[in-house]
C-alpha cells in the first residue's frame, strides 16, 4: 500500500512513465524470448542466420541509444517516446506479419532503433519531471520493469500455444495502446535545446572526464544484471534437470523488487552518500556468485539470486539519478544515450567472457564462471569508491554539480 501510496504523490507524467515501462517490458519480453526458437523451428532459419537476425536488433539499439538522447534533448522527450513505441509497435508487427528475410530483418531493425529511441528518453523525462525525487522515481521504475520483464515470459508462453504470431500481434498491440495513450494524455514540456549543435553536445559529454569515469566504473552493474538471462538460468537448470527452473530465479526477484525497493532507496536515501550506496549494492551483487560458485544445488542459487537483486536494488536507482547530475539539464537524454551506450557494449563483452568461462570451466572448474562475476562486481565497486575519493562524483542535483561537470570538460 506503501508503494501505491508513493506512486500517486508523483506528477501525472512520472506515473503513466512509470505504467509505460512496465506495458513495454511486458510486450518485450512477451516476443523475443520465444524468437529464436520460431526462427528456427518454425521458419527452418539457420542458427547463423538467426544470430544475424538477433545481432541486427541488438546493434540497431545499442548502437543507436546516443541518436535517441540527443533527439531527446532537441526534439522534446515525450516526441521520442511515442515515436519509439510506434516503430516497436511496427516492428512487432512485421515479425507477426512476414516469413522472409527482408521483412525479418526490417522487423529486427525497426525494434532496435524504437528501443535506442525511448529508452534514453523515458529516463531523460524521468529525471526532469521527478526533480529531487529522483531517486525514488527510479525505485519505482526499476520495480514496474521487473514486474513487466516477469509478466510478458509468462503470457508469452501461454499464447505461444496458440501460435507466434497471436504473440507478435499481442506485443503489437500492446505497443500500439501506448503508444495512443502517450500521445493522448504525456504532457508537452518544451525542449530547450543547447545553442550548439548535435556534434557540440556529444563533444561535451564525451569530453566529461568524471562522467565517462563513471559509466566506466559501472560496467559491472550492467554485465552482472545480464547474467539473470544466461549464467543464473543455465545454474537453476543444471541444478534441477528442468527447464522451468530458471523462471523460479525471476520469481525470486520480482517479488523481492515489489516488497523491498521503494523501501530500500527511502531508507538509503538519507543516510551516507550516493557513492557509497553505490559501492556497496555493486560488492554484493558481486558477492551474490559466491554462493553458488561453490555450493552446489538450487536453494543456494536462488539465495545469490536473491542478493544479487538487492545488490540491484540498492545500487540502481542511484546510478540514475546521478548521471544527469555530471552535466547540463539541456544535456539529460544525450548524457542517458551515451551512458547506455557504454553500458550496452560492456554488457555484450561481459557476457561473451562470461560464456568463455562456462564452456573453459565446464568439466573441471565450474567455479570459473561465477568467481569471474564476483571480481566484476568487486572492480566496479572499487571503481565507485576510488572516484569518490578523488571528488569526481556529483552531488545528488545538478546545481550541486556543475562545477564537477565544467571541471572534468575544461
Amino acid at each position: 500500500m506503501k508503494t501505491w501510496h508513493e506512486i500517486r504523490r508523483f506528477p501525472l507524467a512520472v506515473r503513466l512513465l512509470l505504467v509505460n515501462q512496465f506495458g513495454v517490458n511486458t510486450g518485450f519480453y512477451l516476443l523475443v524470448p520465444y524468437l529464436a526458437t520460431h526462427l528456427t523451428e518454425n521458419l527452418g532459419l539457420s542458427a547463423a542466420v538467426v544470430g544475424v537476425v538477433l545481432g541486427v536488433r541488438n546493434l540497431s539499439q545499442q548502437g543507436l541509444f546516443i541518436i535517441g538522447g540527443s533527439a531527446s534533448d532537441r526534439l522534446g522527450a515525450r516526441g521520442v517516446i511515442i515515436a519509439g513505441c510506434a516503430l516497436r509497435t511496427l516492428g512487432f508487427a512485421l515479425f507477426a506479419l512476414g516469413d522472409g528475410l527482408a521483412v525479418l530483418l526490417a522487423a529486427s531493425v525497426l525494434s532496435g532503433v524504437a528501443g535506442a529511441l525511448f529508452n534514453p528518453a523515458v529516463r531523460a523525462y524521468l529525471a526532469q519531471e521527478a526533480g529531487e525525487r529522483r531517486a525514488e522515481a527510479f525505485a519505482l521504475f526499476n520495480v514496474f520493469a521487473t514486474s513487466g520483464a516477469l509478466v510478458g515470459p509468462l503470457l508469452g508462453s501461454v499464447l505461444l500455444l496458440v501460435g507466434f504470431r497471436t504473440s507478435a500481434l499481442t506485443a503489437a498491440v500492446i505497443f500500439a495502446v501506448l503508444t495512443v495513450v502517450q500521445a493522448l494524455v504525456l504532457p508537452v514540456r518544451k525542449a530547450e535545446p543547447s545553442e550548439g549543435g548535435v556534434l557540440g553536445d556529444w563533444r561535451e559529454v564525451l569530453g566529461n572526464r568524471a562522467f565517462l569515469a563513471f559509466a566506466f566504473a559501472v560496467v559491472g552493474l550492467f554485465t552482472l544484471e545480464n547474467q539473470l538471462y544466461l549464467l543464473l538460468p543455465d545454474g537453476a537448470r543444471k541444478a534441477t534437470g528442468w527447464d522451468g527452473a530458471a523462471g523460479l530465479v525471476f520469481l525470486v526477484g520480482t517479488v523481492a523488487n515489489l516488497a523491498l525497493q521503494l523501501r530500500i532507496t527511502r531508507m538509503l536515501k538519507s543516510h551516507g552518500s550516493r557513492a557509497r550506496w553505490i559501492s556497496g549494492g555493486l560488492a554484493v551483487m558481486g558477492l551474490s556468485f559466491l554462493l553458488p560458485a561453490f555450493t552446489p544445488g538450487l536453494l543456494p542459487l536462488l539465495a545469490g539470486a536473491l542478493l544479487l537483486y538487492l545488490g540491484l536494488m540498492v545500487a540502481q536507482p542511484f546510478v540514475m539519478e546521478l548521471i544527469p547530475g555530471f552535466g547540463r539539464p539541456e544535456l539529460t537524454g544525450t548524457y542517458f544515450g551515451i551512458f547506455y551506450v557504454v553500458s550496452g557494449v560492456a554488457a555484450a563483452l561481459g557476457n561473451a567472457a562470461v560464456g568463455w568461462a562456462m564452456d573453459a570451466g565446464a568439466r573441471s572448474a565450474v567455479w570459473l564462471p561465477w568467481v569471474c562475476c564476483a571480481l566484476c562486481g568487486l572492480v566496479s565497486a572499487l571503481g565507485v569508491v576510488w572516484l569518490h575519493r578523488l571528488g569526481a562524483l556529483p552531488g545528488r542535483s545538478a546545481p550541486q554539480a556543475a562545477p564537477v561537470a565544467q571541471r572534468s570538460t575544461a
